[in-house]
């Protein structure tokens, strides 16, 4: 019997290439990738059933009304639209929010979409193209960073806590800590896992950089791959300067049939949980792991029908290692698993374009799974910093358990139970490093420290490091989780600082 079911019936994604001399700007890179989506349908009439338009924020231009220029681009009339905040999770969180209205049958068919054009926006920066696209409002917010500080409070803000690369490195050396590894084995078994995310990617047509990088070309500064920050090069991290956008079409299973759509292009979200972890990082009782995923990816598999091991492949969110790392555990992968981590290739190498990367993972997984019906894929998008996790399971059968019954807020409420008090503003005394980076200016040199750890109290805090280029080189060849040292707050910085010593 023909029911609700949602199913992905329309799905596409483009790559515009860096040499192009007039780029196009990314709501139309959307719309195009859009327009391939509903082609490769091969339904004539589904431009008239699409009612509701979902979209990744935009990044990289503004626009007075993003929704509304595409849709009247496309020729659809919207009943209902909705744009997600910027967040890594937003693919993934609009397919299971989708799959659920369709479920209930609130709408009929719902396009998902986003994009970037942060490359070309970055070469008409340095004088290289004059852009031709739409004017911009005149009130465009900067929405990169208004998006890292609702990540943050006012206490983390003031120790860096805005940029990406250095709190995800505190979380890589707090991760690296729990392990037992020293630096330099954690450092290789990094550099291993990304040499095969590269080597997927440069088999990717739609993945931005296309060499295929060893371990050494990835764990090693030079002038191509400087240091951010302790222990990341640049191609360690999500390279969000690339035009790239995704598009997919979800309605349900009676739809799709009476527009002839052949079943073998079905693909349906076979299972789906969006869990957050405490919001603030300071506030985490741990730092190296992640319930919400781990709680989600449970919450999925229940939903698909399906165990881990019936899962063939996957994409973990890659905006750092520690964030495949955490997600492989939580999930439970083995760590000598055979399956692949990525089919995209991952941020760094396929390319990052902010809130909309999952959608490159989703489309991708519904392209394999046409391939190779008996595929199951699971994708998992992460937001903010381990923070808004989405997972969803895909394959080529309908879920075991439907969309509408799937409720989480009895697991969220359990995670933010363990939720530890505000961390100490004005700290003296000794302090216990749990995680620490060094932050690293474009010469190469080491600028500052950031720092999280316990008073002896058992509260935590912050604190910079503030010593010169050469004892902050020393530092970064040690092991400075668990160490203690005297931590003072500096009044006229307003900041807590750590003392080292001689």
């Amino acid at each position: 019997m023909v029911m609700n079911t949602p199913v992905i019936i329309g799905a596409a994604q483009i790559t515009q290439r860096k040499d192009v001399d007039l780029p196009l700007d990314p709501l139309t890179l959307i719309a195009n990738a859009t327009k391939k989506a509903i082609l490769m349908s091969g339904a004539d009439g589904l431009r008239d059933v699409i009612d509701t338009l979902y979209m990744s924020t935009i990044s990289s231009w503004s626009y007075e009304d993003a929704s509304e220029k595409l849709s009247t681009i496309l020729g659809i009339k919207l009943i209902q639209q909705y744009t997600a905040p910027i967040s890594g999770n937003a693919p993934q969180l609009l397919v299971n929010k989708s799959a659920r209205a369709i479920s209930l049958n609130k709408n009929k068919a719902i396009l998902i979409a986003g994009g970037e054009a942060s490359y070309s926006r970055y070469r008409a920066y340095k004088g290289k193209i004059i852009l031709d696209w739409p004017k911009m409002p005149r009130r465009a917010m900067n929405k990169i960073l208004e998006a890292a500080n609702f990540y943050t409070s006012k206490f983390e803000i003031n120790y860096r806590f805005t940029a990406a690369s250095y709190v995800y490195a505190l979380i890589e050396t707090a991760l690296r800590a729990k392990s037992g590894r020293s630096l330099k084995e954690n450092l290789n078994i990094i550099g291993k896992r990304y040499e095969s995310f590269s080597k997927i990617a440069s088999e990717n047509p739609y993945a931005w950089d296309q060499n295929h990088f060893n371990a050494g070309e990835i764990i090693t500064p030079n002038s191509d791959n400087r240091i951010i920050c302790h222990p990341y090069t640049k191609r360690m991290a999500a390279n969000l300067y690339v035009d790239q956008a995704a598009a997919l079409i979800i309605t349900n299973e009676k739809i799709a049939s009476n527009l002839g759509i052949d079943r073998k292009n079905w693909v349906y979200p076979m299972g789906g949980a969006d869990l957050n972890n405490i919001f603030y990082i300071s506030r985490r009782p741990k730092l190296y792991n992640s319930p919400a995923i781990r709680e989600s990816s449970k919450l999925a598999l229940k939903q698909a029908g399906l165990n881990l091991g019936d899962i063939d492949a996957f994409d973990l969110y890659s905006c750092f290692p520690c964030m495949v790392e955490i997600a492989r555990q939580e999930i439970g992968i083995p760590e000598d698993d055979p399956r692949d981590l990525t089919i995209t290739g991952g941020l760094s190498f396929f390319g990052g374009p902010f809130s909309s990367y999952s959608m490159h993972s989703i489309v991708t997984g519904i392209e394999l799974i046409r391939k190779n019906p008996s595929m199951k894929i699971m994708i998992l998008a992460n937001g903010g910093f381990n923070t808004s996790e989405s997972i969803g399971i895909y394959g080529s059968e309908p879920p075991a358990k439907n969309w509408t019954k799937q409720v989480s807020n009895d697991v969220q409420q359990k995670i933010e139970m363990d939720i530890l008090p505000e961390p100490i503003e004005k700290a003296n005394g000794n302090l216990t490093i749990e995680a620490y980076t060094i932050i690293y200016n474009r010469k190469g040199l080491p600028e500052y420290g950031i720092v999280i750890g316990l008073l002896e109290s058992g509260e935590r805090t912050l604190a910079f490091i503030s010593e010169d280029s050469e004892k902050l080189l020393s530092l970064e060849k040690q092991e400075l989780v668990g160490k203690t040292y005297v931590i003072k707050h500096n009044s006229k910085l307003k900041r807590n600082i750590l003392l080292i010593g001689s």
